[in-house]
């Protein structure tokens, strides 16, 4: 098969920005690709959906999806792009709408017998002392359908979990209660038909919050991720399944959390897959890739490359 040249691709809109909760990150993350395929001598435009029409996406040969999010990483624009017939980098519509989804992907990878952490769905009825006592405690809350931790809150004490879930249903109507699993948090990500290095995800704080994500500096990841080489291969072999049970192509990332055990022995249990990974200078999809020996400016085109409808 011929490689792609930069001309091949054509003229490429670069979306980035939008009008969900992770708009700032968005605005980060495509000012970044944008740069770098422009350095590759891409033809590649700015595009932010909450600026401009859509129609005018009519005159791209196709795209790169850097939003995040609600209308951007959901199957919305995914859906804008198969029907004006232009490529488009990261899942498609079912994909990309199930991987946004927390509970959804729960009941997928469930019914696939991969392990997820326990949880309860939550409504402004539910009985909350039950609820923490069924899961025990700590346990997360969070908004079924947000990214970068938007919602996320930690019950540490009981009585805490009615706040929580008021914090989390300010974002999304569908809220999960879920059991802290606290032997480690590791991100998997995917380039095509490969899981890449995993990395172990070390925050200073209470978890892996919007602050540790974005904002701080001393989030330590580690990679190699300190798995032995037959259980990191176990585990990326796994993730990559749950990549596809989702439907995922293109790239990706899958989170999972690990049970506490020596030597990295204890079970994986799946969170979630983000289906347009951020490509911040904080993001760990550049940080995988690199350990792998691909720098973020080849990373960007074999993403691009990558593009495609249906």
């Amino acid at each position: 098969m011929r490689t792609m040249t930069v001309k091949d691709f054509g003229k490429v809109a670069v979306l980035f920005g939008g009008r969900s909760a992770e708009r700032e990150v968005s605005l980060n993350s495509g000012s970044r690709v944008l740069a770098a395929l422009q350095r590759q001598g891409v033809d590649a435009t700015a595009f932010d959906p909450s600026e401009r029409k859509l129609d005018e996406l009519a005159a791209f040969d196709r795209a790169f999806i850097a939003l995040h999010g609600r209308y951007g990483e959901d199957g919305t624009i995914q859906g804008v792009l198969e029907l004006m017939g232009i490529p488009y980098t990261g899942s498609g519509v079912m994909a990309s709408a199930l991987g946004m989804d927390k509970w959804r992907s729960k009941l997928l990878w469930q019914a696939c017998g991969l392990p997820v952490p326990e949880y309860v769905l939550l409504d402004a009825n539910s009985d909350f002392a039950r609820v923490e006592a069924e899961l025990g405690l700590p346990l997360f809350v969070k908004p079924a359908c947000e990214g970068s931790s938007i919602g996320i809150s930690k019950v540490k004490q009981a009585g805490g979990l009615g706040a929580a879930y008021a914090e989390a249903a300010k974002h999304d109507s569908l809220v999960i209660a879920e059991r802290a699993i606290l032997g480690g948090e590791y991100t998997t990500a995917i380039l095509g038909d490969a899981a890449l290095p995993i990395i172990k995800i070390e925050p200073r704080g209470e978890f892996y919050d919007y602050e540790a994500k974005y904002l701080r500096d001393d989030t330590a990841y580690r990679c190699p991720c300190g798995l032995s080489e037959d259980r990191e291969r176990e585990l990326r072999a796994q993730a990559l399944e749950a990549f596809r049970v989702l439907g995922g192509r293109g790239w990706g990332r899958v989170d999972f959390l690990m049970e506490p055990a020596a030597n990295g022995s204890g079970r994986a249990y799946f969170l979630e897959v983000n289906t347009s990974p951020g490509m911040t200078d904080h993001s760990l999809v550049p940080m995988a890739a690199r350990a792998a020996g691909v720098g973020y400016d080849e990373l960007v085109l074999r993403v691009l490359a990558l593009a495609a409808l249906g």
